[in-house]
């Protein structure tokens, strides 16, 4: 719902998760590997890098693409250059496309409102709750439409007050908690809820 060019990352759009070695001997990207040796030479426990590892190596996101629920989750009937993430099985674009409340089908959404609503593309922009410190919020406003876009990323349920000029009804485009068509006062949003409302202006 922001400005600029969205991308989305292998396997990001089903929700694949960073992954987490046992063994340094699993990881492939060098930057990782001379790290863990120059920091385990110099008396840093290989359980205390590997923790380090499973915080920032860039080889946590680039574990093969998860197809199904087949060995090396489809991806290949080979080996491939680096194990596939073990939680294949439950998360693979197999599993997402069968699920209509996938992350897969709330990405395509995603997309499809981009095209449809040009307040999301080339709206103006003005942050709400700018100094909370879990809830991120904004509008988009376009032509007399307006996009009042929440959400929040703590695992608490949260309550935030509206200013008044965006205490409103209007269209939920999108949400990932039920449908959301008025915003009150105050709003007490569930763990992780975010959603859209469009209105007029």
């Amino acid at each position: 719902m922001l400005k600029g060019t969205p991308y989305i990352y292998q396997g990001e759009e089903i929700g694949m998760t960073n992954v987490a070695f046992d063994s340094i001997d699993d990881y492939r990207d060098i930057e990782t590997l001379n790290f863990y040796k120059e920091r385990t030479e110099n008396g840093v426990s290989p359980e205390t890098m590997l923790a380090a590892m499973h915080e920032n190596s860039r080889d946590n996101a680039r574990t093969p693409m998860h197809w199904n629920n087949t060995p090396h989750g489809g991806f290949t009937e080979g080996n491939p250059w680096i194990q596939v993430n073990p939680n294949y099985p439950d998360i693979n674009v197999e599993a997402a496309l069968e699920d209509n409340d996938s992350v897969f089908w709330h990405y395509k959404r995603l997309v499809e409102l981009r095209h449809e609503l040009p307040v999301i593309v080339y709206g103006d922009f003005t942050p709400l709750f700018a100094d909370h410190p879990s809830v991120f919020g904004y509008v988009r406003q376009l032509d007399g439409k307006a996009l009042v876009v929440i959400n929040n990323f703590s695992s608490e349920e949260t309550t935030v007050q509206i200013p008044s000029q965006w205490q409103v009804s209007g269209r939920c485009v999108i949400s990932n908690d039920g449908e959301r068509t008025t915003l009150e006062e105050n709003v007490t949003l569930s763990p992780y809820e975010s959603f859209a409302i469009l209105t007029e202006r």
